[in-house]
């Protein structure tokens, strides 16, 4: 038989998907709640459901069957889209560029492409981070540096201090950085403090920003929006031309499998680039395209209402799970509910040593039951030690921390703090 390249034979699911396809093969009948994965259940913006429901009376070659190739670059109207988008939440798009990709995670894989050369600079992610990048990065043989946030008693996460990221860009000379601010997986919100200096050290050090700012408007504290768009040439200076975000279709807008994303920058050289780079994949999907350009129509107006239902639906499931969590687990940490639609938790305090967030989350994958009413459960979370990049002889603070997605439904979110104390007082007795 043929041999596997080392990349292959060495692959491991993602942590996030891991738990998921572990369930998969059981064969007892029982119900996951699935908070592993950040699959949105709820519906699609109103307009986005109409365009699908009514392909057959569009005026496009749709409406007869016919689905051809785009430009790779993007349906006009959805590039229309995505920048009327970004200007709903306040910022100047007039010197955008923006390219419609399969997704998010394509736009990933084009930056890390357009920013760095296999084995050149590296490229400084901020940890615990998205595990794609990792991966993304693996796969493209492009280099990756961390700086480390820290879980604290309180719940809050802690970026390095000036001189600490500063330190690491000296030592190391990445080509750019890349910053959540509504973070996934930590669910930390970035304050516009911490984009002004981050953006500071960028042109200080020559760097390109990279701004995945998928869950923009999803933020909990009635803050100002915090965008790299929201930062301008005049707020620091040479910051243009540096600047890239990573737009979706995923999670604001609750369209995951459509697969429609962005890549939008100010930089017309990188934007002509990886428009150039993907035409090797052709275009984009075209029936997403369609559906997701419905958002070029919608009055801002209307646009910030629907931000505002997405934030007061988020925002009370995930201090409604912080607060039974520490009511029903004492002792346990779980990270303050600022942004987007995930929260950590972490057991160090209580668990025995040697816990493992990953055995204890496929043992609940593979073989765990609680029986909730006569309802039989598992739950299925990610582990968080593949979000870190450990070197040598470091300890991986994600042994102990695992990822919540405030992905389904209010009845069933509600039963996660249950779950997990069950599961985890029943691993710690039986499971080490």
């Amino acid at each position: 038989m043929p041999a596997l390249s080392k990349y292959f034979a060495s692959k491991q699911p993602s942590a996030i998907r891991m738990a998921q396809m572990e369930f998969a093969k059981r064969t007892d009948g029982i119900q996951a709640i699935n908070v592993s994965v950040g699959n949105v259940s709820l519906p699609m913006h109103p307009a986005m459901q109409e365009r699908m429901f009514h392909l057959k009376e569009s005026q496009t070659d749709l409406a007869e069957g016919r689905v051809q190739y785009s430009q790779t670059v993007w349906l006009e109207e959805t590039n229309e889209a995505f920048l009327h988008v970004i200007a709903s939440s306040g910022c100047d798009t007039k010197w955008l560029y923006c390219q419609i990709t399969d997704g998010g995670s394509q736009a990933m894989e084009l930056v890390l492409l357009g920013v760095s050369d296999a084995n050149d600079r590296p490229i400084m992610l901020i940890d615990p981070a998205y595990t794609n990048y990792l991966s993304f990065a693996a796969r493209t043989s492009r280099k990756t540096i961390s700086i480390q946030r820290t879980l604290q008693d309180d719940g809050k996460f802690t970026l390095p201090e000036t001189d600490q990221i500063e330190k690491v860009i000296q030592e190391h000379n990445p080509s750019a950085i890349v910053v959540i601010p509504y973070d996934n997986p930590t669910g930390q919100l970035y304050t516009r403090e911490d984009m002004l200096r981050i953006a500071q050290l960028c042109v200080k050090y020559d760097m390109w920003i990279i701004s995945d700012e998928a869950y923009r408007e999803l933020h909990y504290d009635r803050s100002n929006i915090v965008s790299i768009w929201g930062i301008s040439d005049q707020d620091v200076p040479g910051i243009q031309w540096k600047r890239i975000s990573i737009e979706t279709a995923s999670k604001v807008w609750n369209a995951c499998g459509l697969r429609i994303g962005a890549l939008v920058t100010d930089n017309q050289e990188f934007h002509q680039q990886a428009v150039a780079e993907n035409t090797t994949s052709l275009c984009p999907n075209i029936i997403g395209q369609y559906i997701f350009w419905a958002l070029a129509h919608e009055s801002i107006e209307d646009l910030q209402k629907w931000y505002e239902a997405q934030r007061s639906y988020y925002g009370l499931m995930l201090q409604k799970l912080s607060d039974d969590l520490h009511t029903s687990l004492p002792g346990v940490i779980v990270s303050s509910p600022d942004a987007s639609l995930y929260s950590v938790i972490d057991v160090r305090d209580i668990a025995k040593p040697g816990f493992d967030a990953q055995a204890f989350s496929l043992f609940c994958a593979q073989k765990w039951i609680v029986d909730l009413a006569g309802e039989k459960y598992t739950l299925l979370v990610s582990p968080m030690s593949g979000f870190y990049r450990i070197n040598a002889g470091e300890t991986n603070p994600g042994l102990t921390q695992m990822r919540v997605a405030f992905v389904e439904s209010p009845e069933h979110m509600a039963l996660v703090p249950k779950l997990f104390t069950k599961l985890f007082t029943k691993y710690e007795k039986d499971g080490l």
